[in-house]
């Protein structure tokens, strides 16, 4: 009995729980109010807004920090160790501990441990060199992080903007620190130049802002920059103004300090491994070159370096592993080990043998001869002569076309014509691009032949004397009109015709196919000799010609132009007739005598111009244009030797005053 009255009340009790339960979760309503109605007061429960904790599932999503992510998971006892580290540091340079160097101080140690250690074992090779340059300019020996931030310690870094070096000096900055750019040498990557460069711009860096964090912002950024921060923020330490810098400035100064604390305690955070390649500063020599042609690579295989590059990467500063002769004066750094390998040559035959490939004397490539009396381009007669002299030559390719040129053609129209290009009619005539063709005048082009026109092989000494007496007794045939629609070429057409077949009438036929075939013969003879015909015997000058021209296009040479017309100089008149045919009693000697005129009319004005050159031995004066913000004392830095004294005098300045655009005379 007591079992079944438990089971008919277990129902009945959970239902009532949940149901004050559920009604426990229902917000009561609200009287209604009116307008006059006073507000209850603000204790009263009923009106009391209740806000979502920070760690509520719907509350608002709050943008992520990494910075303060990195903070919060962080051991707490990391993160006391690293704050007092940090504040045991003495030095003047920043080492302020936060979250932001925080994370940079787990990057460097735990995510890219090596990026750090790649920087460790540079370490004894460049930090010597820092700490001298920063102990001689009175500046805190820590700084020489800087150039782990700028390069990490490598000497040939360059950024995406051109920064270049281990300190990634901009152009404009190391030409105002003399650091000498050029085709051959950037000194920029020279690590002991660029070191005392960095050193300069540090201390006046100081002198600007008096406090190192904004130095290093201001390194960073571009002094100019910072100072504009400073006047649109009104303040005046960097961590005022942190929010107001770009994202890299404003993770510059915690990255430095990250990295000094990283490489201050390497040994704590087991950066440093038995596998590292340190690298150690060795005693190094010089070799003067003296403005001779020096390749490092040929020196490297004589000291016996198994590898050709081994030298050019002791002297960083120059872009290429040899520098041409008359150079500037340049000292090549070598390793002092290599002092007993040089000693036993002397100093020129050390020279000899480092020239470079560039620099060696090259044979001298054979140059054609002009012979007198010999012609450049063979004509038709001797071709026909060396034809009956029994000479085989191969058989033409191309058929030599003349075509008149008629009113309103273009090189484009007579192209297609021909089926060549454009470009071949002008290489073929000396045309321009913008040449137009003249009515009434001739150009020449060359039409390939077919297989089936091809010659089956060279002519007889017999056929060539036939052909040459048959066209002597038959009369030149005037050339049919060349149409201006695209048609198959036929031997009547042209002028040339490599292959003429003579047709004989038969005697069996009647009178008037005898006379027919007389008709054809004597056409196709005389087609043949108007191909065969030599190049016209004379020429009139006109407006535009000279006497270049006019011996280019005929095919003659300048000299025997002037000896066959007889003329004492190379000006031309319109309408001037010229000979081109070879004169009957040109005599050699006299041939060769306006050669050597023509030559010696050529070559003067070079001889007067090497003349005129040897005159003006004084090298033109150096100029400099005057940019926006520049002052006489900015651009006497700029030049070695130069003061704004004698910057003054060698323009005649009365005032310190210059205008952009003007242009100063700093060499003379």
């Amino acid at each position: 009995m007591k079992k079944s009255l438990l089971r008919a009340a277990v129902p009945l009790l959970f239902a009532a729980a949940v149901g004050r339960s559920a009604a426990a979760q229902v917000r009561p309503e609200l009287p209604p109010t009116s307008p006059t109605q006073t507000l209850p007061p603000a204790d009263d429960s009923l009106r009391v807004n209740l806000e979502l904790l920070p760690d509520s599932l719907v509350a608002a999503p709050v943008p992520v920090d990494s910075v303060k992510l990195a903070w919060l998971r962080t051991p707490p006892e990391l993160r006391d160790l690293v704050g007092d580290r940090i504040s045991c540091f003495e030095t003047d340079v920043p080492h302020v501990f936060n979250s932001h160097v925080l994370a940079f101080v787990r990057l460097f140690t735990e995510r890219q441990r090596g990026y750090t250690q790649r920087v460790l074992e540079r370490e004894n090779l460049y930090f010597p060199l820092f700490e001298k340059y920063l102990a001689k300019y009175n500046l805190p020996t820590d700084l020489k992080y800087l150039a782990v931030v700028e390069s990490a310690l490598i000497p040939t870094a360059k950024s995406r903007v051109g920064a270049t070096g281990l300190w990634q000096f901009m152009g404009p900055t190391a030409n105002d620190l003399r650091l000498r750019r050029d085709e051959w040498v950037d000194e920029r990557m020279n690590p002991e130049k660029a070191t005392e460069a960095a050193c300069k711009h540090l201390r006046y860096l100081y002198g600007v802002f008096h406090d190192w964090e904004m130095v290093l912002a201001a390194y960073n950024w571009g002094a100019g920059n910072m100072q504009k921060v400073v006047r649109r923020t009104g303040k005046k330490t960097y961590w005022e103004v942190h929010p107001s810098l770009p994202a890299e400035t404003r993770n510059y100064v915690p990255t430095f300090t990250a990295i000094m604390y990283a490489m201050k305690y390497a040994q704590q955070h087991q950066l440093h491994s038995p596998t590292l390649k340190y690298q150690y500063a060795e005693a190094m020599d010089t070799l003067q070159l003296g403005g001779r042609a020096f390749d490092l690579t040929r020196l490297a295989r004589a000291c016996g370096y198994s590898d050709s590059m081994v030298l050019a990467r002791l002297n960083p500063e120059l872009r290429k592993p040899w520098l041409p002769h008359g150079y500037r004066p340049y000292a090549v750094q070598l390793p002092a080990a290599v002092r007993p390998a040089l000693a036993v040559v002397d100093r020129e035959t050390l020279f000899d043998y480092c020239r470079p490939l560039a620099e060696l004397p090259q044979p001298v490539l054979p140059r054609p001869v002009l012979l007198a009396g010999v012609e450049p381009f063979p004509t038709r007669g001797l071709a026909v002569a060396g034809a009956a002299a029994g000479g085989h030559s191969s058989p033409p390719r191309y058929r030599r076309v003349r075509h008149t040129v008629k009113r309103g053609e273009t090189v484009a129209s007579v192209a297609e014509r021909y089926e060549v290009s454009s470009a071949q009619v002008r290489r073929w005539n000396n045309l321009g691009k913008r040449s137009a063709l003249t009515p009434r005048s001739q150009v020449v082009v060359f039409v390939p032949l077919s297989a089936t026109q091809l010659p089956a092989g060279p002519a007889t000494t017999s056929e060539v004397q036939a052909l040459v007496a048959t066209s002597n007794r038959l009369p030149l045939a005037v050339p049919a009109r060349v149409g201006t629609s695209k048609t198959k070429l036929t031997p009547s057409e042209t002028e040339d015709a490599t292959e003429p077949v003579l047709t004989r009438p038969a005697a069996t036929k009647p009178a008037s196919a005898a006379i027919r075939a007389t008709r054809s013969t004597s056409e196709a003879v005389a087609s043949t000799a108007a191909a065969n015909e030599p190049a016209p015997t004379t020429y009139t000058v006109r407006r535009g010609d000279f006497l270049e021209k006019v011996a280019r296009t005929h095919g003659l040479t300048v000299a025997q132009l002037m000896a066959r017309n007889k003329l004492t100089g190379e000006a031309l008149t319109p309408g001037q007739k010229l000979n081109l045919q070879e004169l009957a009693s040109e005599p050699a000697a006299e041939l060769l005598t306006a050669t050597r005129e023509a030559a010696t009319a050529a070559q003067e004005p070079a001889r007067r111009a090497a003349r005129s050159a040897s005159r003006s031995l004084l090298p033109a004066p150096q100029v400099h244009l005057v940019q926006p913000g520049d002052t006489l004392y900015n651009i006497s830095r700029r030049y070695q030797g130069l003061t704004v004294e004698k910057l003054r005098e060698l323009n005649h300045l009365q005032s310190d005053e210059v205008k952009p655009g003007q242009k100063l005379i700093v060499k003379s």
